[in-house]
């Protein structure tokens, strides 16, 4: 078996992920500058119709067959059906993981190298409440206001609508100190159609809307972080190689198959990619 050392992450990391990706023009556009710009003025920004219907069918089809257990507090939500342990458990989610527009996003976001955080299908469910106002990278504790080192995404499966459930946002928030304290009245609902993704910073404060309605609302999310940070899902503890070594190379290096220069990531001095050998 030929083994390759820590430093040969420039031919075997970067030559097929990261170089390759960064170069893809579907990663760099006009578009995703346009969207990158309201992200940073606004905190988040809401991109329509990014996948077709024909697949959001094929992940409900799929979540459905997963979702069963409700929510252990009102954070999770009480008549919410969450999905954890995503990427062991279905291939139907990692285009979004991957999808070139929030990628070209985290290109312009965070340092080249960026990993995959945690992933989850959300079930919103009739007579859920809403979820109380946070912001997801709190548990890095640096004081605000500081640069974002967490990203997500929400993937509207269903139609997000101001009464059954969809995401709130508050604008601007990501500019905030820690003496601010997000207020409901200032928040406002990603409306948007299935087949839509709301993008928005760790520091941007939201949270899970109210269903009023007699239909569940599902959504998929996936969060990144900068690659020098802990992730919150234990990947490699979670997928096995057999899982792994089935992931396209990007979504291979976001899960932590990849190495942070110089070292970091490194299993026994050696790039992570060697223990799929």
């Amino acid at each position: 078996m030929k083994q390759f050392n820590i430093h040969e992450y420039q031919q075997r990391d970067q030559a097929q992920t990261y170089r390759q990706l960064q170069t893809d023009s579907e990663r760099n556009t006009a578009e995703i500058d346009q969207d990158f710009e309201k992200l940073m003025r606004d905190g988040y920004v809401i991109i329509k119709n990014l996948i077709s219907q024909e697949s959001c069918q094929a992940i409900k089809q799929e979540a459905y067959a997963l979702l069963e257990r409700k929510g252990r507090n009102s954070f999770e939500g009480l008549q919410t059906q969450r999905v954890y342990n995503v990427l062991a458990k279905t291939r139907v989610t990692d285009q979004l993981a991957v999808h070139p527009q929030i990628l070209g996003l985290m290109d312009r976001l965070f340092e080249p190298g960026f990993l995959l955080s945690q992933s989850q299908m959300i079930n919103i469910l009739p007579e859920e409440s809403a979820q109380h106002l946070h912001y997801d990278d709190a548990f890095y504790r640096l004081p605000r206001p500081r640069k974002a080192l967490g990203a997500a995404t929400i993937w509207a499966i269903d139609d997000f609508t101001e009464h059954n459930g969809a995401t709130v946002v508050v604008p601007k928030s990501h500019c905030w100190g820690d003496d601010q304290i997000a207020q409901r009245s200032a928040a406002i609902s990603a409306v948007m159609p299935a087949g839509s993704v709301l993008f928005f910073l760790g520091t941007t404060w939201h949270g899970g809307g109210e269903n009023q309605t007699k239909a569940p609302r599902l959504a998929v999310t996936h969060q990144y972080c900068e690659a020098y940070l802990r992730q919150q899902e234990n990947y490699l503890l979670e997928l096995s190689k057999e899982t792994v070594k089935s992931l396209s190379p990007p979504l291979q290096a976001l899960v932590g198959y990849s190495i942070y220069p110089p070292f970091m990531g490194m299993v026994d001095g050696m790039h992570p990619l060697r223990t799929l050998e």
